[in-house]
């Protein structure tokens, strides 16, 4: 795994606690809070938390990072809990994303998105629940576009959704414990996020190369992970 994906993990894990620092320190805090989170989410019980999925799985669904989410999420309620509606509403936004390419955007998804969806078909075709959940995995790639590209393979939706919460959980978990106000020292959570990041994302490489038996999930990918360069025989237009 090249040092500069596992900079960028670091990086946004980094940016998001120096974020809740802010929140908790200085008028961002009292505005970003009082304005959304402690006002609508934080302490209403039920209704904060369905508001909470609801706003999640809609953001995440046009392509805001899941991370983020997580972190809110971990912000909002607890660590435990936190992880929970994060990766919940992530998968919220996953579904919409996926129903909407499957049933709505296929005509025009199919040109843009054709050949990295064949990829995906081939790379998930013998164990689609297992591969899935290794591809959530992965500290790489697009999110949306993962989404998007199922939307119009074969994937059963089952077998896609199911194993994509399941993959959400590692990375769902480090951000929700960087975002929470758990009583640990800000040091050692920042520590223990990081490290999590780290045997989270080298469990999801070192798998991608043991399990991919020569299918290539993205060319892109392939070169973040140590694998081949990205082949310039099909190109792969972006939305």
């Amino acid at each position: 795994m090249k040092a500069r994906v596992i900079l960028k993990g670091l990086a946004l894990i980094l940016s998001l606690a120096l974020l809740g620092y802010l929140f908790k320190t200085s008028d961002l805090g009292s505005s970003v809070n009082e304005a959304w989170i402690d006002a609508r989410v934080r302490g209403h019980g039920v209704d904060g938390a369905l508001l909470f999925l609801l706003m999640g799985g809609l953001f995440t669904a046009i392509g805001l990072p899941r991370q983020i989410i997580a972190f809110l999420g971990g912000y909002a309620f607890s660590v435990g809990l936190g992880t929970v509606l994060g990766a919940l509403a992530a998968l919220l936004g996953c579904m919409l994303s996926f129903v909407y390419a499957r049933f709505f955007g296929k005509g025009l998804l199919r040109a843009r998105l054709g050949q990295r969806a064949a990829r995906f078909d081939r790379f998930i075709h013998d164990h689609p629940f297992s591969m899935t959940v290794l591809i959530r995995l992965l500290p790489v790639g697009s999110n949306l576009l993962t989404n998007l590209a199922a939307g119009i393979s074969s994937i059963r939706p089952a077998h896609f959704f199911s194993g994509t919460l399941l993959g959400y959980l590692p990375q769902t978990l480090v951000f929700a414990l960087v975002g929470s106000g758990t009583h640990i020292a800000p040091a050692l959570k920042i520590a223990l996020a990081i490290a999590l990041f780290l045997i989270s994302g080298a469990l999801g490489a070192y798998l991608y190369h043991r399990f991919r038996h020569g299918q290539s999930l993205d060319p892109e990918i392939d070169a973040a992970l140590d694998e081949t360069e990205p082949s310039t025989s099909e190109p792969d237009a972006k939305p």
